[in-house]
């Protein structure tokens, strides 16, 4: 597959070939085969899986343990009842803090790094509430960079959790999983990483970074909303109590008490959302059929050309590191004078889409002492002409705010 042809993959970008869509970190589009994909399971094979021993219960099933096999493999765990399905990393990561937290008391610490969105923040911060458990921050540069000697001087033997993203969602910064997750297991504690910007854009292997948990969602990465991942180590999740309760992750039940199924069913309650699993396996197909490496290539020469842009429009600060490969294909900036929502609707106005605010990332605004930025963020769908018209309205920002540059 030419990825220079697969634009026309993508419907709703072909009924708006006027708008220039750079918010691609927020959500993706979806191509044909995952809509495609959606529409056939339930147009032929929609039943209740997991439950029938009918023909069309069965076809269910299959379908949805194979979308659970692709992921597998996607990521390289180790077996399939190492991938639960979720709505998507926020519920994926809350599970980990409310059923693995339980363990943590008084005293026990927690590190995060100021950079984390808020899905792998708020949950920490409140089972440090709940627990009595103390959270240390691991700060970053003016360059968006961790440092390991930062963390060094934050692990104790006193540390259970160290959660740390693998690719900012404001800064584009990529972290060294590898070694963080060397690091903690080392003082005995575990790591959660919040993939959800990493999965569409790079390789991730769970078990060459040996990352404890790792969270992600499907609609960050071509597919639907309202499906997400959680991949944990076997003994980990055999280890930890469900998240919620009811059908299908009971093994029995009487009127006193009841027993879990096996993993992953057991954090998989209630009738599961085979339709979206689905179209998360044919997000994964359509990124094998257009390969990593040929995506990685298209976005690090949009990413650059991105960079060279918008470091051309006077008045113009990217938040972060001074240069381009290093973003990933996110850039944060402000703009002299005017209020990044301002920004926001002026492009808007140019029918180019970008996202401004805090990006669910208000600990690293007070970080980098900036309340809010704008944010343009690409995939390998996005083109050549697209950037130039996001640059020709910024260019025009500050006139069309009365300045008189």
């Amino acid at each position: 597959m030419n990825i220079l042809d697969c634009r026309r993959d993508f419907p709703l970008l072909a009924r708006y070939p006027e708008m220039a869509y750079l918010d691609s970190s927020a959500t993706e589009q979806k191509p044909l085969p995952v809509l495609d994909a959606i529409e056939t399971y339930y147009r032929e094979h929609n039943a209740n899986p997991l439950r029938g021993l009918y023909a069309l219960s069965q076809m269910a099933t299959e379908a949805y343990e194979d979308a659970r096999e692709t992921v597998r493999q996607f990521i390289n765990a180790a077996g399939s009842e190492e991938i639960i399905f979720t709505r998507n990393a926020t519920e994926s990561l809350n599970l980990i803090a409310y059923s693995y937290g339980q363990r943590l008391g008084p005293g026990d610490e927690i590190i995060i790094s100021v950079m984390e969105h808020h899905s792998n923040l708020i949950p920490w911060q409140q089972l440090a509430l709940r627990s009595g458990a103390v959270i240390k921050w691991l700060d970053c540069d003016e360059d968006g960079q961790l440092s390991r000697e930062n963390l060094a001087s934050l692990l104790s033997s006193h540390t259970k959790i160290v959660a740390i993203t693998h690719i900012s969602n404001v800064l584009g910064t990529e972290n060294d999983i590898r070694t963080f997750a060397k690091m903690a297991h080392d003082v005995g504690a575990i790591f959660v990483c919040d993939g959800a910007q990493s999965i569409p854009h790079i390789p991730v292997d769970v078990q060459a970074l040996d990352v404890d948990f790792l969270a992600f969602s499907g609609h960050k990465m071509l597919g639907p909303m309202g499906i997400g991942v959680l991949y944990g180590k076997r003994d980990l999740l055999n280890s930890m109590p469900p998240f919620l309760f009811g059908g299908e992750m009971i093994e029995y039940v009487t009127r006193e008490n009841a027993t879990w199924a096996e993993l992953p069913h057991k954090f998989e309650a209630g009738t599961v959302n085979a339709g979206d699993a689905v179209g998360l396996k044919a997000a994964i197909q359509y990124y094998k059929a257009l390969g990593f490496d040929n995506i990685q290539k298209r976005e690090q020469e949009l990413g650059r050309l991105a960079y060279d842009a918008l470091n051309a429009v006077p008045h113009l600060h990217i938040l972060g590191a001074r240069n381009a490969d290093a973003h990933h294909g996110i850039f944060s900036f402000v703009l002299d004078g005017v209020h990044p929502h301002d920004i926001s609707e002026i492009l808007s106005a140019d029918n180019v889409c970008v996202r401004a605010g805090h990006h669910c990332a208000q600990v690293l605004m007070q970080h980098m002492r900036t309340p809010s930025t704008v944010r343009v963020s690409l995939a390998f769908y996005n083109t050549e002409s697209e950037i130039q018209r996001l640059q020709e309205s910024l260019l025009s920002v500050r006139r069309r705010m009365g300045y008189a540059e």
